[in-house]
């Protein structure tokens, strides 16, 4: 099994920016950790030239039924999320509602057999009714979705026109349908201020349906996840809807090789990580309690290095920076192919332990050096601290910038990178763990930690105060 190397101790400089405090609190839908499972997407777009993985019920059942093993049992990876594709594409029921394909799906059959393994099931969903459906008359109403939804957004489907009589009905309907399925998790697509038009031909302003698939949820009776995506506005006005309705939000485009043979590529991962960066900077200037979790896109990190696309550091620094950020932790990969390094990124229970403390406290970046939360190719990261100044510290080198890594450095072969107590804003005495060595431990009294990192690597430690 593959391990990153350990760290060696140097000496750095004192900062003095000051650190305020950084929580996650319950969700709009009550939740108080993020997501932890499974997304078919990763294979759906590149199962053509890798796994020849088809979206059906039988394969969807394949792949989830791993996460019910012994091997993941008692991990949190509770959700079996279904991309695009499970659905009739062009038009609804009777009332216009979302319906299965059921050439490939029995939606509710798919829920019994998953719920029967203490699981849970996911389903996407784009805005809009179907321009088809437009003589339909909305479920419990005499209302035509013509009449309260028009035009054309590019995804066979007409505008909701918010705030008249019938849409929220609408959206009731469709809910209510999932609940009776059993459904405990929506993903909820191409929302805007935000998603790039992607061949779309979305609204300016999609938040609304945000807003209305919230409400159904809470008329339902049945508690659903809401999942936001893609790249969603970060301004105060938006995202205070993000945060009132939905319990997760892409802060960043697909990470995946649409269509190659590897699952995604460091370049888009740098991307994904200056992403978040932007996205908690926003709230790193004052204490802030945040009641939303980031979702960063799927893990690739399962299936061997040349098929993750990345290497095997880097794959442990993907792991890291997602559960550091208290990210969704959607695996992506072909889940019957992981190898040794996958099955121990993925099940280590120091790491995962982690992971729920960053739920509560997210890290946000302590430049070395300064304190300060410019992108860097040499990077620190603080979680917490929490009450009892329990803290996660991750240091990376993320290799030269590759074009959307925002750092614009290109420093080659390893780097020490030094952050002192004083950069990431904490004092006093800590005995340190490194995550992904639990059994590396040692005492830090002299305020400072260190690495020596080679590109895409990262040491990512628990750091507990001692006397």
């Amino acid at each position: 099994m593959y391990l990153p190397r350990a760290a060696t101790l140097v000496t750095a400089a004192a900062g003095s920016v000051p650190l305020y405090s950084l929580t996650i609190t319950e969700t709009a839908n009550g939740f108080t950790s993020p997501a932890r499972g499974w997304n078919s997407f990763g294979l759906q777009a590149n199962g053509p030239t890798g796994s020849g993985f088809v979206l059906n019920q039988t394969n969807v059942q394949r792949q989830c039924d791993v996460l019910a093993s012994p091997a993941f049992t008692g991990l949190g990876y509770t959700y079996c999320s279904l991309d695009s594709g499970w659905s009739v594409g062009g038009n609804g029921d009777a009332y216009g509602r979302i319906i299965a394909d059921s050439s490939l799906f029995n939606i509710a059959d798919l829920a019994a057999h998953l719920h029967n393994q203490n699981m849970k099931i996911g389903l996407y969903v784009v805005p809009g009714g179907f321009q088809a459906d437009e003589n339909k008359t909305i479920m419990n109403t005499d209302i035509t979705i013509g009449s309260v939804c028009s035009g054309d957004n590019g995804l066979a489907r007409c505008n909701w026109n918010y705030g008249q009589d019938g849409v929220q009905q609408w959206h009731d309907s469709v809910v209510a349908l999932f609940a009776d399925w059993g459904v405990d998790f929506i993903k909820l697509d191409f929302i805007t201020p935000g998603s790039p038009d992607n061949g779309a031909n979305l609204p300016a302003n999609e938040s609304q349906t945000v807003i209305a698939y919230h409400n159904a949820i809470a008329k339902s009776g049945r508690q659903m996840r809401l999942d936001i995506s893609w790249k969603l506005a970060r301004d105060t006005s938006d995202f205070s809807i993000w945060s009132s309705n939905a319990d997760s939000f892409r802060t960043d485009q697909d990470i995946n090789n649409s269509g190659a043979s590897s699952f995604t590529a460091w370049a888009t991962v740098q991307r994904a990580i200056e992403n978040y960066r932007q996205y908690i900077v926003l709230h790193t200037g004052m204490d802030e309690t945040l009641s939303i979790y980031p979702d960063m896109d799927n893990l690739y990190v399962g299936n061997p290095a040349p098929e993750d696309g990345v290497s095997d550091d880097e794959r442990f620094t993907i792991m890291s920076h997602w559960m550091g950020a208290g990210s969704n932790l959607m695996i992506g990969n072909d889940l019957t192919k992981l190898d040794s390094t996958g099955i121990s990124i993925l099940t280590s229970a120091t790491a995962l332990a982690v992971a729920d403390f960053a739920s509560k406290y997210p890290m946000r970046p302590r430049n070395p050096g300064t304190g300060n939360e410019g992108s860097e190719q040499l990077q620190a990261w603080i979680g917490g601290p929490d009450s009892n100044g329990k803290a996660v510290v991750l240091l990376a080198n993320y290799g030269p910038d590759q074009g959307q890594g925002g750092f614009n450095t290109t420093l080659t072969g390893s780097q020490n990178i030094t952050v002192s107590w004083g950069d990431l804003g904490i004092s006093g005495n800590f005995s340190i763990q490194n995550v992904w060595d639990p059994s590396q431990e040692f005492e830090v009294r002299s305020g400072q930690l260190s690495a020596s990192l080679s590109e895409g690597q990262s040491f990512f430690v628990v750091m507990t105060p001692v006397n």
